[in-house]
């Protein structure tokens, strides 16, 4: 495998043009990897391979066809390989980066179409969409109703309306190459950046693209529901630590207000039978014990992520 050094070496001398390095995470992907590198380089100046410890031949094919590979010692997730090569890509001083899934369902002659915006300084993210036009069709049901959903829950946590949000073929300029910091391992990391750049003030663009699910059915290793429910999950960590307050804080002042109720109605009870109902007693301690601990919760998540963003002020 080249060394990085090898690769800055081989880079365009032409600085008056844009540096477009295309990124794939692959794992177990030995059946696809070769002609997606093959077919990007067409359109790229360098194509990235982040092996996430794959079993099969994928990162040894992926070197001989020309990519630059790194190799993760155990399986970390989509997310971390995605770190991986968000943070070569900005050591390389790319310019553009494309993203594409190493199970073969990107056609990399699309490449140029969803560079274009970027290039033209009309948007700093632009998304692959399969539900554009009348390119859907390929899309197997159960998975369009579980794209269209994480899509609009995307939407509605990002105040911006996705069609797809899911999809893996997406394109990002320096400023989201260099800006967002990433945090997810799994599947969510893909909301994760939508998220991220809508609260770093970065636009978001869809250019309508197309899918292989043929090849895919053939190589995924991902369970489509264990899939949604990680996103799903994420969003959901997501969304609680961007507003905590309110996501947590609200509810657990809800949960004091009842178990409170519930304590008050017991005291009345007990004033005129001078007897303690147990189920009502219990009833009271739950509800003070949990709303006292998401509220507590809640505060704690506030504190940090002020400090993290008073921190990121003084960075700047």
């Amino acid at each position: 495998m080249s060394s990085l050094t090898k690769v800055k070496d081989q880079l365009p001398v032409d600085k008056t043009r844009a540096l477009v390095v295309a990124a794939i995470p692959a794992f177990n992907v030995e059946r696809t990897i070769a002609k997606l590198v093959l077919e990007a380089q067409k359109f790229v100046d360098v194509v990235l391979v982040c092996d996430d410890c794959s079993t099969d031949l994928t990162a040894e094919i992926a070197s001989r066809m020309g990519a630059y590979v790194m190799r993760h010692d155990r399986n970390l997730g989509y997310g971390a390989a995605l770190k991986t090569l968000f943070s070569v890509a900005r050591e390389l001083g790319a310019d553009v980066l494309v993203t594409l899934d190493g199970d073969g369902q990107h056609n990399p002659r699309e490449i140029p179409s969803l560079v274009e915006p970027v290039l033209e300084n009309k948007a700093d993210i632009v998304l692959g969409s399969r539900f554009l036009g009348s390119k859907e069709s390929g899309v197997p049901r159960y998975r369009r109703w579980g794209i269209r959903l994480i899509s609009r829950l995307t939407g509605a946590a990002s105040d911006h309306k996705f069609l797809d949000a899911q999809c893996g073929f997406r394109v990002y300029g320096r400023k989201a190459l260099n800006g967002l910091d990433l945090v997810e391992n799994g599947m969510g990391s893909s909301v994760e950046i939508l998220l991220k750049a809508k609260k770093q003030g970065l636009t978001v663009a869809e250019v309508s693209t197309k899918c292989e699910y043929k090849e895919l059915e053939k190589t995924s290793t991902q369970n489509a529901f264990g899939h949604g429910a990680d996103v799903l999950m994420s969003i959901a960590r997501l969304v609680i630590e961007e507003r905590p307050l309110l996501f947590l804080g609200l509810p657990g002042m809800i949960s004091l207000l009842v178990g409170t109720g519930f304590g008050i109605w017991m005291l009345q009870i007990y004033a005129v039978t001078h007897q303690i109902t147990t189920n009502i007693a219990l009833a009271a301690i739950a509800f003070v014990l949990i709303g006292m601990f998401t509220i507590f919760t809640a505060i704690t998540l506030y504190a940090i992520s002020r400090q993290a963003q008073k921190n990121g002020n003084n960075g700047h």
